[in-house]
């Protein structure tokens, strides 16, 4: 989720694809929460272990932003993007309590002090999760717990999670993974398949253009699932 896209060599090499660009409707919450217009990379103050490039955040609400209209266009419409994500990370280290689940729901209840909501959680994580078969046979239930753990935190019972199902992993148990996310069942959990997208060489990240593919594709579950007006949206 935190995105690899034109990360070359442990360098981002500053490419930016047109569905990336920055746009006036589309804010970033920093590290130090605040808002700013957001840029690639979105998680490079928060995924500070690894080199960030691309990701799907900014194509997906660029996309968002060019179907419902910005403020540019005079709907007043902004999309406000919280970068949570850390990458090689297994499931159990986003259980509630955890240092990670921690600071997603103080960035997520710090996003929304002022105006706005919370309509969505992108969820792409689960690689780390194919090396041993147990944490893949797990998975399923993690994830729910997760589901119903950030729901209760946020208040948000209904809350809208579209969730990735992989394209890749570090070990051999990159379906089982895949059955758990295919799997749930929960209302209102939707599952993007990124399966068949192109990886980097190293057989594990999207390209770049994979990264704006993926973007496009969360941004049309949204959309389906969210077919009204908004006026200030934040996503997590």
């Amino acid at each position: 989720m935190a995105g690899r896209g034109n990360v070359k060599e442990g360098k981002f090499d500053s490419n930016v694809p047109p569905e990336c660009k920055p746009n006036p409707s589309i804010l970033r919450l920093t590290a130090n929460l605040r808002w700013e217009e957001a840029r690639e990379p979105l998680h490079a103050d928060i995924d500070v272990s690894k080199t960030c490039g691309i990701g799907p955040g900014l194509a997906f609400a660029n996309e968002v932003v060019r179907i419902k209209g910005g403020r540019g266009c005079g709907y007043g419409n902004v999309v406000g993007l919280v970068p949570c994500a850390v990458g090689g990370t297994k499931i159990e280290q986003w259980s509630k309590g955890s240092h990670l689940y921690n600071e997603l729901v103080k960035r997520a209840m710090n996003s929304v002090n002022g105006d706005g909501s919370i309509r969505a959680l992108l969820w792409y994580q689960g690689e780390s999760d194919t090396v041993r078969e147990e944490d893949a046979v797990a998975y399923k239930h993690k994830m729910e717990s997760f589901i119903m753990d950030i729901r209760s935190d946020l208040h948000l019972p209904s809350l809208l999670i579209i969730q990735v199902a992989l394209a890749s992993g570090e070990g051999k148990f990159i379906e089982k993974v895949r059955h758990a996310q295919l799997g749930i069942t929960l209302p209102n959990v939707k599952c993007v398949d990124a399966k068949g997208l192109r990886l980097k060489d190293d057989k594990l990240h999207l390209t770049t253009m994979s990264e704006v593919h993926l973007g496009i594709r969360l941004a049309h579950a949204y959309l389906n699932f969210t077919p009204h007006h908004f006026n200030h949206t934040i996503v997590i």
